[in-house]
């Protein structure tokens, strides 16, 4: 995550570093250097634990959402309905609150202690606390086992360095892909699981007794599912080769120092540096890159409203219709974010390329952001209709919002790395997930309070609380959007 990007560029040096000071024989590192230097062919049983790590590490954000609701609702800590949002909200933070908090400690212990760790408890981490997760009986036990999974669950700086490790040079852009491809597939998987198997006993009594465990804990299936999957995936590390480098001579002392040394360099050049011919990165100086701090804001401003808009549009859409809510059930709202998650899917594989070819990359970014903000205007209004004609409306609206969220988001990430020099990506993407995590730690929790005032608020006011919440979300993206201009934005772009 945070110093994750930063601290695994260290670790990824380490093979190089090695080769440099000489193999040693029973260091992990070196065997898989042999090994790829052997076999030219890609190593798709590695890459495939990679995709399936990376989902399961992914699935528990991405489930939660359909059914946060009513676990709130049936936890029975919320006074009155109109509270439940301003719970949920909490829930939601406590995750990303802790993966902050620790984005630092297991970059240092998957540079220390190997990458294969650090994945395994991560996944660990995973089939545990989900599970705990989905037998809480109060609202305290959710936000300790959300908190515990986001502070334990360290895999994503870590698997970024692993990926483009256990493969030869020429293939680390597919290793790298099959970490974005798999979270993307959590986008289709996630929500379909949370909505589906939520409430089994209510929605399969055929299947579910009330007094089974799946009655007893309604919100336990999707969690289980999902930790069922992982201890698969954990099963699956056995197979995985450990790809750093552990020398236990005199020299390591002196390697250690050449790694701090290009720690914050990118893969591409440490070979490079070990010549000579580079040059430290400053963390000081990207700071103090305006071209690349003023990506980094915009990357946080819409980060922030991202994930505010899925905590809202999650809670309204379930909420009652006397709060002017959608009265969803969890699987519909499952369906609607699935279908969203797949056309994303195949915007970003087919129709994004050419668009940022032909238009480049600013172009599409505002005209995304201000379509955005026409479409949420939009949407208190939805709550006037029923049936077909509004789960039609509500799909496409919700795809056409992920889709504009999907284009600036990309094109945010190209902007970071285009405003730095190729040896200081690593450092740079470091910064930017680091402030990123604390605005999606913020997003939910904010998300939730103003929710919970908006319904309290559904008149008396000068206009409708649902009408000033998605106002007031709308504000984010209009910052973001006059953050695009000079002076303030002023990379030179297409």
């Amino acid at each position: 995550m945070a110093s994750g990007d930063r601290n695994e560029m260290s670790a990824t040096a380490a093979p190089l570093l090695a080769s440099a000071m000489g193999k040693e024989e029973g260091c992990p590192g070196c065997r898989l250097d042999e090994i790829n230097m052997a076999n030219t062919t890609i190593p798709y049983r590695n890459f495939f634990y990679v995709w399936v790590v990376c989902l399961c590490a992914a699935l528990p954000i991405q489930s939660l959402f359909p059914y946060l609701y009513f676990m709130i609702r049936d936890l029975k800590v919320a006074k009155q309905e109109q509270d439940i949002g301003f719970y949920a909200g909490f829930v939601g933070a406590t995750y990303f609150l802790g993966r902050t908090i620790t984005a630092v400690p297991w970059g240092m212990f998957a540079d220390k202690y190997g990458r294969k760790p650090c994945i395994v408890i991560s996944i660990l981490s995973v089939i545990v606390f989900n599970t705990l997760f989905g037998l809480s009986t109060t609202y305290w036990m959710a936000i300790v086992t959300r908190g515990l999974l986001g502070l334990l669950c360290g895999i994503l700086g870590p698997i970024k360095a692993y990926a483009s490790e256990v493969c030869r040079k020429e293939h680390q852009a597919l290793g790298i892909s099959l970490v974005t491809s798999s979270r993307a597939i959590a986008l289709v998987v996630g929500p379909a699981i949370g909505g589906f198997l939520a409430q089994p006993a209510k929605r399969y009594p055929n299947i579910f007794s009330e007094e089974s465990i799946f009655g007893r804990f309604p919100y336990f299936l999707p969690c289980f599912v999902i930790s069922v999957l992982a201890a698969g995936a954990c099963v699956a590390c056995i197979w995985l080769p450990e790809t750093l480098h552990m020398h236990h001579d005199d020299k390591v002392e002196t390697i250690n120092t050449i790694e701090a040394q290009v720690a914050d360099s990118s893969l591409e050049d440490m070979e490079d540096k070990q010549s000579g011919s580079g040059r430290m990165t400053s963390t000081k100086s990207l700071l103090k890159n305006w071209q690349l701090m003023s990506a980094v804001t915009l990357y946080c401003v819409f980060s922030l409203h991202d994930t505010a808009y899925l905590e809202i549009f999650s809670l309204w859409a379930v909420s009652s219709r006397k709060y002017r809510g959608l009265n969803f059930t969890s699987q519909d709202v499952g369906t609607v974010l699935a279908i969203s998650g797949l056309g994303v899917l195949v915007f970003q594989l087919t129709i994004y390329p050419f668009l940022a070819k032909y238009a480049g990359l600013i172009k599409p970014f505002r005209s995304a952001a201000v379509l955005s903000i026409l479409l949420l205007a939009t949407y208190p209004f939805m709550a006037n209709l029923y049936g077909t004609e509004l789960k039609v409306l509500i799909n496409i609206a919700s795809l056409l919002k992920n889709v504009f969220a999907a284009t600036i988001t990309i094109a945010c990430n190209i902007l970071q790395n285009t405003a730095v020099a190729q040896e200081q990506r690593g450092v740079a993407n470091g910064i930017s997930v680091t402030l990123m995590s604390i605005f999606k730690a913020v997003a939910p929790a904010a998300a939730g309070i103003l929710f919970s005032w908006a319904q309290k608020n559904t008149t008396g006011l000068f206009l409708p609380g649902d009408q000033i919440l998605f106002w007031l979300l709308n504000m984010v993206s209009i910052i973001g959007l006059s953050l695009t201009f000079r002076p303030f934005f002023s990379m030179r772009v297409q």
